[in-house]
């Protein structure tokens, strides 16, 4: 069975180098991933408070929040949404 996985960003820089790197390093065959960018998706951000994230860019895997660095916090996201 497949983990799953969903890579929360902002959009920055940062983010979709994380995106592009980090995520699509991930074994195909193991993680079922999803790469939501919360300037397309802002009605996700709740869903991700929720998963535990506090910033971005941050994985949540099987449920559990992985942050990768402290880019921006969730409140300052929620600002520019």
């Amino acid at each position: 069975m497949k983990a799953k996985v969903i890579f929360y960003h902002a959009g920055c820089p940062v983010c979709v180098t994380a995106e592009q790197q980090l995520a699509g390093a991930l074994d195909p065959a193991k993680f079922d991933v999803e790469a939501v960018n919360f300037a397309d998706a802002p009605e996700r951000i709740a869903e991700a408070e929720r998963a535990g994230v506090a910033s971005a860019p941050a994985f949540v895997i099987d449920g559990a929040p992985f942050h990768i660095n402290f880019g921006a916090s969730l409140a300052d996201v929620k600002g520019g949404a």
